[in-house]
C-alpha cells in the first residue's frame, strides 16, 4: 500500500515531468553523479545514485530493480570481471611483497635508461590483456618507477588509465575488436590496418600530455653499478618474474580458450610455488587474504547494477532509436551514438553490442570507416566516464582525486577525436 501510494503520488508524476526527453533524463543523472562525486560520495554509490534517478524518470517499477539485479547475478561477465580483479591483485601482492616489482623497475631503467619511457610503456603492455585487471596490474609499477620524485597521484592514475588503453584499436584479442568484426563482417586484420595509426596518436598525445612535461630527477642519473639495492642478475630474474604471469595469462586466454579470470586464478596459485623455489616467497595468507578489496568490490557491483538498470528500463533502445531517427548523416548518428552508449556503459563490449548491428545495417558490406568511428568514438566515451572499470581501479589504488585525474584524460581525449575526425573527413571512401 505504502509502495502504491508513493508510487502514485511522486514517482509516475516526476517520471512523465522528466521522460519528455530521455538526453534531459540522462544529463540530469551524469549532473547528479557530479554533485555527488563533488561531495565526496565513493565513486560507487555516486553512480548508483545516478542510475536510481534514471530508473524513477523512466519507469519507477519495484519488479524492475530485482529484475535487474538478477541479471547482474546470473551474468557470467559478472563473476569474470569480479574475480579476475580479485585475482589480479594476488598477483600484485605476490610480485610487490617478494621484491619483484622493485627489481624490474630497477632492471627496465637499467635497459631502456629512462623512467619516463617505463612509466609509459609498462601500463601500455599489460594493456595487452584483455581485462580490466591489467589497470590493476600495471599501477604499481607506475608507482614504483616513481619512487621519490614529486609527482602527484593524478598524474600516476592518469598515465596508468591512458597508456594502459592504446592498443583498444590495434589489439587482435580485445574483446570489443573480435565481437565488433564478427557482427560487421570485416577481418580483424583489416581493422587493424585501418586504425593502427590512432594507437600511435594515443600514444603520442598521452606522451606529449602526461609524461613529457613531468619534472623530476631521472633515476639513470644514479649510478645503478653503485646502489647498494641494484643487482643485475636478481633484478634480470626479478624481471622475468613479472612478465612471466602475464605472459602465462596471455597464452592461456587467446590460445587455450581460458576465461580471464580462470587463467589469473591458475597463474596466482601457480605463482605461490614459483616464488618459493625462487627464494622469494610471500606468505599465503597475506595474499589471498590481502587481496580482498571490499570498497574495490562495492564500487564494481555499483556500476554493473547500474548497467543493468539501463538496459531493463529500456534506456538503451530509447537512446539508439533518438538517434535513428535524427536528420543527421550517418557518420555523425554512428559517431555520436558510440560516444553516448561508451559513456554510459564504460566498456566496450558495451557499445560495441550496441552499435555494431547498426553498423552492420547501414552497410551490409561491411565499411571500414564506418566501423573504425564507432570504435574510436566508442572507446572516446569509456574514456571520460566515472563507469569505467579501469578508471575506478587507479582511483583506488593511487587514492587519486577524480576531477583532477578525470579533466586532463578529457582534454586528451578531445585532441584525439578532433584529430581523428578531421582525417576521416578528409579521407572517406566514397
Amino acid at each position: 500500500m505504502a509502495y502504491n501510494r508513493l508510487y502514485c503520488c511522486y514517482l509516475v508524476p516526476f517520471g512523465a515531468f522528466l521522460n519528455m526527453n530521455i538526453f534531459v533524463v540522462l544529463a540530469l543523472a551524469m549532473l547528479l553523479i557530479i554533485v555527488a562525486l563533488r561531495k565526496k560520495v565513493p565513486i560507487g554509490p555516486a553512480i548508483l545514485a545516478g542510475g536510481l534517478l534514471i530508473w524513477v524518470a523512466v519507469k519507477p517499477e519495484i519488479p524492475l530493480l530485482g529484475e535487474a539485479a538478477k541479471q547482474m547475478f546470473t551474468m557470467q561477465r559478472t563473476y569474470d570481471l569480479l574475480f579476475a580483479l580479485y585475482f589480479v591483485v594476488c598477483l600484485e601482492i605476490e610480485l610487490r611483497k617478494s621484491g619483484c616489482l622493485k627489481g624490474m623497475v630497477q632492471y627496465l631503467n637499467h635497459l631502456i635508461h629512462s623512467t619516463k619511457v617505463t612509466m609509459a610503456v609498462m601500463p601500455a603492455f599489460l594493456g595487452l590483456l584483455p581485462s580490466v585487471g591489467g589497470a590493476r596490474f600495471s599501477a604499481p609499477i607506475v608507482d614504483n618507477a616513481s619512487k621519490g620524485m614529486t609527482i602527484t597521484a593524478e598524474q600516476k592514475a592518469t598515465i596508468n588509465f591512458w597508456f594502459r588503453h592504446i592498443f583498444e584499436f590495434s589489439s587482435p584479442i580485445i574483446p570489443g575488436m573480435i565481437l565488433a568484426c564478427s557482427i560487421v563482417g570485416v577481418g580483424v586484420g583489416d581493422v587493424i590496418i585501418h586504425l593502427v595509426w590512432v594507437t600511435a596518436l594515443m600514444f603520442a598525445i598521452g606522451w606529449m600530455m602526461f609524461v613529457r612535461p613531468m619534472k623530476f630527477e631521472d633515476l639513470r642519473a644514479q649510478n645503478m653499478g653503485e646502489d647498494p639495492d641494484f643487482d643485475l642478475q636478481r633484478n634480470r630474474l626479478d624481471f622475468w618474474l613479472s612478465i612471466l604471469p602475464v605472459a602465462a595469462v596471455f597464452l592461456l586466454m587467446v590460445f587455450g580458450g581460458v576465461g580471464a579470470a580462470v587463467s589469473m586464478g591458475v597463474v596466482a596459485a601457480a605463482m605461490v610455488f614459483v616464488l618459493m623455489g625462487t627464494n622469494r616467497a610471500v606468505p599465503i595468507r597475506d595474499i589471498f587474504i590481502g587481496a580482498i578489496e571490499w570498497k574495490l568490490l562495492r564500487d564494481v557491483t555499483c556500476i554493473l547494477f547500474f548497467i543493468q538498470l539501463l538496459d531493463v528500463t529500456g534506456v538503451l533502445g530509447q537512446v539508439v532509436e533518438s538517434f535513428k531517427a535524427a536528420p543527421l548523416p550517418t557518420p555523425v548518428i554512428i559517431a555520436g551514438l558510440s560516444f553516448l552508449i561508451g559513456v554510459l556503459t564504460g566498456m566496450s563490449q558495451g557499445h560495441v553490442a550496441i552499435v555494431m548491428p547498426i553498423v552492420a545495417l547501414l552497410a551490409p558490406a561491411g565499411s571500414l570507416d564506418l566501423v573504425g568511428v564507432a570504435l574510436v568514438f566508442g572507446v572516446g566515451g569509456q574514456m571520460i566516464t566515472p563507469t569505467h572499470v579501469c578508471l575506478i581501479v587507479s582511483l583506488d589504488y593511487f587514492k587519486a582525486d577524480f576531477f583532477k585525474t578525470l579533466i586532463p584524460v578529457i582534454v586528451a581525449e578531445t585532441a584525439l577525436l578532433g584529430v581523428f575526425s578531421i582525417y576521416s573527413y578528409l579521407t572517406w571512401a566514397s
